[in-house]
Order: C-alpha cells, then sequence, then structure tokens
C-alpha cells in the first residue's frame, strides 16, 4: 500500500523544514538589508547551502535580489 504525498511522514517532515527554511532566511535576508541600508543599491548576492553528514549533502544555490 503506497502513501499519497501528504501523508507520507517523510514528504511531511521535508516540507515542514523547507517552510522554516524560506521563512527564516527571508526575514533574515530583509534585516541584513535593512541594517546596512541596502534598498535601492542595486542587486545582492546571495547563497544558500543546505547541508547534511548524514545524507553526504552539500547543495548550494546562488542568486542575486534586486534591491530595487
Amino acid at each position: 500500500m503506497t502513501q499519497n504525498m501528504e501523508s507520507d511522514p517523510f514528504n511531511v517532515s521535508l516540507r515542514r523544514f523547507l517552510k522554516q527554511v524560506g521563512v527564516t532566511s527571508q526575514q533574515a535576508i530583509e534585516k541584513a538589508v535593512e541594517q546596512r541600508e541596502l534598498r535601492g543599491q542595486g542587486r545582492l548576492v546571495v547563497r544558500a547551502v543546505i547541508a547534511s553528514e548524514e545524507a553526504g549533502l552539500h547543495h548550494v544555490v546562488e542568486g542575486e535580489i534586486d534591491l530595487g
């Protein structure tokens, strides 16, 4: 018997983690931009790293945020 994605404990836990990453990362970026008064100053280069030694995971996402 297979479980759908909404009831699969792994998927539920993974989605919860990724939501936490997204929300807390946005808050941290907004705070850093505000503290350094960077709005309107071009682009902000950012890098996110997801790592798990246990899983042998090292995933990097790089990008830019338009500061308006």
